[in-house]
């Protein structure tokens, strides 16, 4: 990742992002609401909970036949990515509940799903939503040499191939967290004194990294072991329930960014954008299924990334209800608000950006 120094312009001259800002404002304060969790998403939190880890004591307790073990596996994996995008993701943006210890304890579960806080808001709190879709600074869009987000990156030979390998291999997301990336990362981050908040003291991150595998490794490697599955079982199981977790956290991180109508802009030669930051968002990002209200309770509002994107200390409880303010006042400004009205749209969509990005740039 480079260091160039980015500056966003700072000339709205139609004041988008201050309109923008107020309406929402005004819809909180006229419904008398909070801008973070309600009952509803406390509900859908214990939910998700119990997807994943009601299988893991039924497996634990009982003698299943191999097909329901693998089933439970598999649910185990849904309830992983569950977790992840309903209650860490809120939790870690400060908008699961108004209590500062409470987003806490809800974020810390990033542990039990492979993964470290401080890499994470690193990772997803400052690069990623800083600096959405620019080449050499979101991580998001940097997917090593094997698959080409970007028109920016180096063009492979491989890359005219991955419109057939990429989604084969987005279910290794949850298992490259599991094994290298936390500590890869941590490296990383702590040499450029990177932090979201309170840049960390490095002997503690590193503490909290070690010990947090340790419990993740004790949880889903020690414990079945201890209880008399063969290595092999457990091997099989694991790599099942990382595999489901990363393939539905991979393809909905991708529909919001790798898409035909999401643009991926370069600072000119002084590090300057073209647009202010809320403008760039809006530029960058793209919506799904906005009407499918299953996809919007799974996936803790991120089929609405342009709404997250623009307001993420506010819960992805209230997107839906401030979705209108935002495309009103987008349209109202003639910038665009990138949407796909189902999941399927997006995913096929999706799927033509990586073959188009996998051609022979001077073919493309």
């Amino acid at each position: 990742m480079t260091k160039q120094t980015l500056s966003f312009s700072r000339t709205d001259s139609a004041k988008f992002f201050r309109t923008l800002n107020k309406r929402v404002n005004d819809y909180f304060k006229e419904n008398n609401i909070k801008k973070t969790g309600n009952w509803k998403l406390y509900l859908k939190a214990v939910f998700m909970f119990t997807l994943l880890l009601g299988p893991l004591i039924l497996l634990l307790t009982v003698d299943l036949p191999t097909w329901l073990q693998i089933l439970s596996m598999m649910v185990i994996g849904v309830g992983m990515a569950g977790v992840g995008m309903n209650v860490m993701h809120d939790a870690n943006h400060g908008s699961f509940s108004s209590k500062k210890w409470v987003n806490k304890l809800m974020g810390s579960s990033i542990h039990i799903l492979a993964g470290n806080d401080y890499n994470w808001k690193v990772q997803h709190n400052v690069l990623h939503h800083t600096y959405t879709n620019i080449q050499g600074h979101d991580e998001d869009i940097d997917a090593g040499r094997i698959i080409r987000f970007s028109k920016h990156s180096k063009w492979l030979k491989i890359h005219q191939y991955q419109k057939y390998y990429a989604f084969l291999l987005y279910g290794l997301l949850t298992v490259n967290w599991a094994i290298t990336t936390d500590f890869k990362q941590t490296y990383v981050y702590l040499k450029r004194k990177l932090s979201y908040g309170d840049f960390p003291n490095p002997a503690t991150q590193w503490t909290k990294l070690i010990i947090g595998k340790i419990i993740y490794y004790s949880i889903w490697v020690v414990l079945p072991l201890a209880l008399g599955y063969a290595w092999w079982q457990v091997l099989i199981g694991f790599l099942i329930m990382h595999y489901t977790a990363g393939i539905i956290l991979s393809v909905i991180f991708q529909l919001a960014h790798v898409m035909p109508n999401t643009e991926m802009p370069l600072p000119d030669e002084n590090g300057n954008m073209k647009n202010t930051w809320a403008i760039h968002q809006l530029f960058t990002t793209s919506n799904f299924s906005p009407k499918s209200w299953i996809v919007e309770f799974y996936t803790g509002g991120l089929n609405r990334q342009v709404e997250h994107h623009l307001f993420a200390h506010i819960s992805h409880i209230h997107y839906k209800n401030i979705a209108k303010i935002v495309r009103e006042t987008a349209h109202e400004f003639s910038l665009p608000y990138n949407e796909y009205q189902s999941i399927w749209q997006a995913i096929a969509e999706h799927y033509n950006q990586l073959k188009m990005l996998g051609r022979k740039p001077s073919m493309a």
